[in-house]
């Protein structure tokens, strides 16, 4: 219905996430590649900084597919997928899709998952700084 607020991110949100995404990365200096996916996983919205590795686009998509899939930021994830942990080797299905280190990030509307971020390009600790920089900007 019409007025119905959605649990999925809308096209404008993601593009205000990728924005907040980008100067934060801009303010440390690392290029790098912003994807946001809706609540169903597809990808809603995508950018490349000038300069920003190109084979971290595939990254910043999985990322974001990751954590939406898992209800999980990647860098909570990882920390599961390490041996001898109880998830030790889920980087190994969906098509070798699940990244296990930090830059997806969930977005959050009230209690329900509307989508996530992903990030890559920087280092994990840079690419999960970038990713909270545009979840922040959705909150």
């Amino acid at each position: 219905m019409a007025g119905e607020s959605r649990a999925t991110v809308m096209l404008e949100e993601a593009q205000s996430i990728i924005q907040a995404a980008q100067q934060k990365a801009q303010e440390i200096g690392q290029p790098m590649n912003i994807a946001v996916v809706d609540n169903g996983r597809q990808l809603k919205a995508f950018a490349r900084m000038e300069d920003a590795w190109l084979g971290s686009i595939d990254i910043a998509i999985d990322k974001a597919f990751t954590s939406a899939s898992f209800l999980l930021s990647t860098q909570d994830l990882g920390e599961m997928a390490q041996p001898g942990q109880p998830l030790f080797g889920i980087n190994t299905t969906n098509d070798g899709r699940i990244v296990i280190f930090g830059g997806g990030v969930l977005l959050m509307r009230g209690d329900e998952v509307a989508g996530a971020v992903g990030v890559s390009g920087g280092t994990p600790d840079q690419d999960h700084e970038v990713a909270e920089a545009g979840a922040a900007a959705f909150s």
